[in-house]
């Protein structure tokens, strides 16, 4: 079987976040299918006594999406040494629900044609996790105190990645709306 693409095993190594280990895992998941687009999406966050490194790769063939997930373990009492868990999920093409994608542009008044976002949410759904957003239920009448239970939304959460230019640069958005625009239109042919 191929390895992923030498455009992706670069990507995965400009990332430098386990580019072994995620090329691996994603060779299994790919399943000797071509690479036809792919975002690789490295990620730092800061929890309150450490800092936690995560990477997000999306794949895409021409039947389906590949999702890798990879995240570090730190060592603690009950495993002396650090460790890492990695996570594929194959979508077949025709179970993809939504593909949204959000752009932050800022001075919108001055905004033309082709400059882009600084900031961009890639959110893709196809039904396997969804988000419940609660919230109290009101009344109309302000002088009502009873107990009208709770209302809320459901929105469809399965893989969710935000790209920043202020953090990763305009050519990591740049890549990111070429990759939401080749999805969505491999979306639109299923």
């Amino acid at each position: 079987m191929p390895a992923p693409s030498t455009t992706l095993q670069h990507d995965l190594h400009r990332a430098g976040y386990y580019p072994e280990l995620v090329s691996d895992v994603l060779d299994l998941a790919l399943a000797g299918e071509d690479v036809v687009a792919h975002l690789v999406h490295p990620e730092t966050t800061f929890d309150a006594n450490e800092v936690r490194r995560h990477v997000t790769v999306l794949a895409l063939t021409p039947t389906r999406l590949v999702v890798a997930h990879v995240d570090d373990h730190p060592a603690d009492s009950e495993h002396p040494s650090a460790s890492a868990s990695a996570t594929t999920e194959a979508v077949p093409l025709s179970e993809l629900r939504s593909v949204a994608v959000t752009h932050v542009v800022p001075n919108p008044q001055e905004h033309r044609r082709g400059d882009g976002a600084t900031e961009l949410t890639l959110a893709i759904g196809w039904g396997a996790v969804q988000r419940v957003d609660l919230e109290p239920a009101s009344c109309p009448d302000p002088s009502c105190d009873a107990d009208h239970g709770l209302t809320g939304t459901l929105t469809p959460d399965d893989v969710v990645v935000r790209v920043s230019a202020a953090a990763e640069g305009r050519d990591a958005v740049r890549a990111a709306m070429a990759f939401g625009r080749t999805l969505s239109a491999a979306s639109a042919r299923r």
